[in-house]
């Protein structure tokens, strides 16, 4: 069953990092830089997005260690100098990918409910490996998942947008020693990930889709 839920994760969460890489190219565009487009990046075509270690080696880990699928994609080429007003600019592209996944955790939830209410009109019976059943474990993880992508993308560790919006607000020597840092970003995921040190993090989001469903009086499966 474990590994069924991954096969039903994953391609929620490639849906998701794509539709978040999509935003953040998307943003810049509306604000000068076409950089993206013309990179054949402003796509959701998952393909061009794949990162081996964010889009592959990430979610295998993450499914190893029992927590929910995530990871990241390719970030999307941005030329600060193209937008209008650099800095502020910048912080709202990297702002865009979080919000779209809060924007799409809203949507499965939805899509969840409805499924249930059409469930329940057609009197259809929610058996193991069912089409139903697979509808809603699929709308279930696109809310965990896109929860734990925004809280997930904003810790302030490349390749992460909190990164940018941490150095966004940066200057001077404090900037300089933060890039220094920020060049292992990667690795030092990857090792909280096999400490579990994102664990803590990751309650947060995990417990407010829980709320979710709470309040919506709809089950996990």
């Amino acid at each position: 069953m474990q590994t069924e839920s991954f096969f039903v994760q994953l391609p929620v969460l490639i849906f998701s990092i794509v539709c978040h890489e999509y935003a953040h190219g998307y943003i810049a565009a509306r604000r000068g830089d076409d950089t993206a487009g013309l990179m054949g990046r402003l796509t959701l075509n998952p393909l061009p997005h794949v990162d081996p270690i964010g889009t592959i080696i990430v979610p295998v880990i993450a499914f190893f260690s029992s927590i929910p699928a995530i990871g990241w994609a390719k970030p999307v080429p941005v030329n600060p100098l193209r937008l209008e007003s650099p800095r502020r600019d910048m912080m709202w592209v990297s702002l865009a990918g979080p919000l779209t996944n809060f924007a799409l955790a809203g949507l499965f939830a939805l899509f969840f409910k409805l499924t249930l209410v059409a469930v329940g009109m057609l009197g259809m019976a929610l058996t193991s490996g069912s089409l139903a059943v697979l509808i809603l474990k699929s709308a279930y993880y696109g809310v965990l998942i896109n929860l734990v992508l925004a809280f997930f993308n904003l810790i302030p560790l490349a390749p992460l947008d909190g990164s940018h919006i941490l150095a966004a607000k940066l200057s001077g020597g404090a900037l300089e020693k933060y890039a220094r840092i920020n060049q292992y970003g990667p690795w030092i995921l990857i090792g909280l990930l096999f400490t579990h040190g994102l664990d803590l993090i990751l309650r947060v989001p995990i417990a407010l889709a829980m709320w979710v469903f709470s309040a919506l009086r709809i089950f996990s499966p």
